[in-house]
C-alpha cells in the first residue's frame, strides 16, 4: 500500500510544474508607492488603463523614437481593448513578481506622465534592467532629467539589486546585447 501511494504520488509530481523563479527574494516588500514632490510611482494596472493610454497616444513618433525605438509601439491603430490587455498582463507580471512596471502619475494621480519599467537582466553582469519613458511634453518641460536621477536613488534605496542596466542611456543596446546571457 505504502509503494503504491509513493508511486501515484510520483506519477502527479511529474505533471507539476516547478514553481518558476521570481524576480525579487521572496521576504522582500515590492513598494507600491513611491511619492515625490513632483510624481508618485504606482504599479500599472487596469484602473491606470485609460491614463497609461491618453499619455502614450499623446507621444507616439516621440515615443518610436526614445524608447521603443520601433513603430510596432505605440502606433496609431492601438485600442483601449489593447491598452487594457497591456496592463493586464503588467498587472499579472506585478503580482508574480516577475517584473515591475510604475506609472508616472501627477501627485494628484489625475494624469500620467509616463512609465517605468524594473526587469531581470538576462545577461551577466547586471541584476535588473530599467527603462522610462516620459511624455513629448514631458521630455520638453526637461521632466526625464529629474525623474532618472530620482528613480536611481530610490532603487539604490529601496531595491535589492547590486547592478542595474540603463539600456540605451548608460550602456548602449548594441553592448548589452553582446553581453553573455545569465545561466
Amino acid at each position: 500500500m505504502h509503494f503504491a501511494y509513493l508511486g501515484a504520488f510520483l506519477t502527479i509530481a511529474a505533471f507539476a510544474q516547478p514553481a518558476a523563479p521570481t524576480f525579487v527574494p521572496a521576504g522582500f516588500d515590492v513598494p507600491r508607492l513611491h511619492k515625490s514632490s513632483g510624481y508618485q510611482l504606482v504599479p500599472l494596472g487596469p484602473e491606470l488603463a485609460r491614463h497609461d493610454y491618453e499619455a502614450y497616444m499623446s507621444s507616439i513618433e516621440h515615443l518610436q523614437q526614445t524608447f521603443s525605438m520601433s513603430t510596432r509601439w505605440p502606433h496609431a491603430k492601438l485600442t483601449m481593448a489593447d491598452a487594457m490587455k497591456d496592463v493586464e498582463g503588467e498587472k499579472a507580471r506585478f503580482d508574480a513578481r516577475r517584473s515591475f512596471t510604475y506609472a508616472v502619475l501627477t501627485p494628484d494621480g489625475a494624469k500620467e506622465l509616463g512609465c517605468v519599467y524594473v526587469s531581470p537582466s538576462r545577461k551577466q553582469g547586471y541584476d535588473a534592467v530599467v527603462r522610462v519613458w516620459v511624455t513629448k511634453a514631458q521630455f520638453d518641460a526637461g521632466f526625464e532629467a529629474v525623474l532618472i536621477p530620482e528613480v536611481k536613488q530610490w532603487l539604490a534605496d529601496r531595491w535589492p539589486f547590486g547592478r542595474v542596466a540603463w539600456v540605451g542611456r548608460e550602456v548602449t543596446r548594441e553592448a548589452f546585447a553582446a553581453l553573455p546571457d545569465r545561466e
